[in-house]
This record gives structure tokens, C-alpha cells and sequence, in this order.
């Protein structure tokens, strides 16, 4: 294969397949665990070898440290704290951080415009 970047269909095919394998693992993790953290090692498979970035609404679902499917309160745990997300992982014991800085800020704004509203109508 020639070097360089993938055609368009075949990075489109490899999304695909990569959002197909995390719904798989996401319904099949409460019955066959093992099976869905080999979808999630299909997955990752994928996305390095198409040059694919994970697609945001998964990057989150998987450990960096021992790829397994991450469900939140049953093997993982999710805390809140000084501005990020800590997410805990049950079977290697690592912890990733996520900040949430913009959601604050969206909320905060949104809180903003809720009061300025109220307050031109009561002028």
C-alpha cells in the first residue's frame, strides 16, 4: 500500500466499524465483560492502523492504561473535583482526568443571560 494518508472511504469505513465495536461492547459488558474489552482492543486496532482519532463520545469509555471497557459503578468510578472529572479504573487502578472548564463556563453563561433576561423584563 502507498504511503501517506488513507482514502476518504476507507477512514469512513474505519469510524464505522469503530463506533459499531463500542456499541457491541457497550450491550454486551453486562453479560460477557471479557468480549466486550476485546471489542474495545478491535477498536483501538483500527483506529492506529487507518490513522482514525477515537471518536469523542468513546475516548472516555476505555482505559489508557489497560484498555478495558470502562461502565461507570461497576468498574470504574467517576468523581467530580475541582474542576474535572476523575475517572477511576477498577482493574489497573488508574486514574484519568478530563477537565470540565467549558461545560462550567456554558453553565455559567447560560446562568448569566437566564438573569440578565429576567431583568430587562422586569425594567
Amino acid at each position: 500500500m502507498r504511503r501517506g494518508r488513507r482514502p476518504k472511504w476507507m477512514i469512513n469505513i474505519g469510524k464505522e466499524r469503530i463506533d459499531i465495536l463500542f456499541k457491541l461492547a457497550d450491550n454486551e459488558f453486562s453479560r460477557f465483560p471479557e468480549r466486550s474489552h476485546r471489542y474495545v482492543k478491535l477498536a483501538r486496532n483500527i483506529s492506529t492502523k487507518y490513522n482514525i482519532p477515537m471518536p469523542p463520545e468513546w475516548k472516555r469509555r476505555f482505559c489508557k492504561n489497560c484498555y478495558k471497557f470502562l461502565k461507570p459503578s461497576i468498574n470504574c468510578k467517576v468523581r467530580l473535583s475541582k474542576g474535572k472529572v476523575h475517572f477511576k479504573c477498577m482493574e489497573c487502578g488508574k486514574v484519568i482526568r478530563v477537565p470540565y472548564e467549558k461545560e462550567k463556563n456554558q453553565k455559567r453563561r447560560k446562568k448569566i443571560e437566564s438573569y440578565l433576561i429576567k431583568k430587562r423584563a422586569d425594567e
